[in-house]
């Protein structure tokens, strides 16, 4: 039985990676999909692929409006967009910091607050956070603080929005084998050596894929977690609990 039949989603960051992932998988599970990324979506076929920044509002509003009209309400929304810029903190820029927050924090309340006037009751949201906000990890400072306010986000919205049984929760990769590799480092040696060295903190011994936090937010979005909230839930293959 399809998990989502009938169901209406909305994903961020839908055309590679994790949001890529989750889009075929929401699809395969029933649902009528809506995507919004600033490339265009390979799977444009299947989803309704919306081009757009989540850092910028406009484009959110052109996203939801399409909704609105064509579905007026949804069910499910996973935020998947994101960015990282690798930096230590003594060579941090300010342009860097403001985009990572931009995109990662900003991009996702608001994607969050326009997305409640459609949302149905007892809806799902589903957001992502990153092993970087509970490690020390070297030169992703900034971006494990973008990824600690939106745990923290979860938190709050879990409460904020309980009166209309909208459950919050979060996915927190460890190193997914996703595009998000080409902006750690500039060459295909530095990008190889990095999933190398990633790999080797997990006690699996390999990277995870996008399609195994595809089945967990599939998990988080369909009925079978009707009594989880607010939780961050680890997709590291053990990292951060060993």
């Amino acid at each position: 039985m399809q998990k989502l039949k009938g169901k209406v989603a909305v994903i961020t960051g839908g055309s590679s990676g994790m949001g890529l992932a989750t889009a075929k998988r929401f699809v395969e599970e029933g649902a009528t999909v809506y995507t919004m990324d600033r490339a265009e979506s390979p799977i444009k076929d299947i989803v309704t692929a919306v081009r757009g920044d989540v850092s910028k509002l406009a484009d959110l509003d052109r996203l939801y409006d399409k909704v609105a009209t064509e579905k007026g309400k949804f069910d499910v929304l996973f935020v998947a967009a994101g960015v990282v810029d690798p930096q230590p903190l003594v060579q941090t820029t300010e342009e860097s910091f403001d985009r990572q927050f931009s995109i990662n924090t900003k991009g996702l309340v608001f994607t969050v607050q326009k997305a409640l006037p459609l949302l149905n009751d007892g809806g799902a949201i589903v957001v992502i956070t990153s092993i970087a906000a509970h490690k020390g990890l070297p030169s992703l400072g900034t971006y494990a603080a973008t990824k600690a306010a939106v745990r923290s986000f979860v938190r709050t919205w879990t409460t904020e929005l309980k009166g209309r049984r909208i459950r919050v929760n979060s996915i927190c990769p460890g190193p997914i084998d996703t595009p998000i590799f080409e902006q750690v480092a500039d060459t295909k040696e530095g990008q190889d050596q990095r999933r190398a060295e990633d790999a080797a903190h997990v006690p699996f011994g390999r990277l995870g894929r996008p399609e195994e936090i595809a089945s967990t937010a599939l998990f988080l979005a369909s009925d079978e977690a009707s009594y989880i909230a607010g939780v961050d839930l680890h997709v590291d293959g053990g990292w951060a609990s060993v």
